[in-house]
């Protein structure tokens, strides 16, 4: 992708529907604040309020995001785009157990686009796919 890095999120920004399986569904409202050095995203769906901050660290070359939620979630991510995809990452611990967790932005198109939430296992050699979500813009 040959976009400065700092606008490589620039595809997220605007107003989201979200929908995911059968009955699913959410919005975002994703924007630039702090003289446009911070993406923020306010995500809100019945069960799920969360938020999340995101800005290029240029000294590291890569994205980091913060997110925090109602159920008391505080995640990390770390990454950028590998080849058409957005991708942050986490190591973390679920239920005692060690594993990465990944989201993927992919598909990217002006009006929708796909997210996956993933986890590895085995290190990152292999990904299964958690929750997709099919976001299409708000008209």
């Amino acid at each position: 992708m040959n976009i400065q890095p700092e606008n490589q999120f620039d595809f997220w920004l605007g107003e989201w529907d979200a929908k995911w399986n059968e009955d699913g569904q959410g919005t975002n409202h994703v924007e630039k604040i702090m003289d446009g050095k911070v993406v923020q995203e306010n995500f809100s769906a019945p069960d799920l309020i969360g938020m999340s901050v995101s800005c290029y660290d240029f000294e590291r070359q890569i994205w980091c995001q913060t997110w925090v939620d109602n159920t008391g979630s505080y995640l990390d991510f770390t990454g950028g785009f590998d080849g058409e995809k957005m991708i942050l990452e986490r190591d973390a611990i679920v239920k005692g157990q060690a594993c990465k967790q990944r989201m993927v932005w992919f598909e990217l198109e002006p009006d929708k686009f796909e997210w996956n939430w993933e986890r590895s296992d085995d290190e990152g050699k292999t990904w299964r796919v958690l929750w997709n979500i099919h976001y299409t813009r708000k008209k």
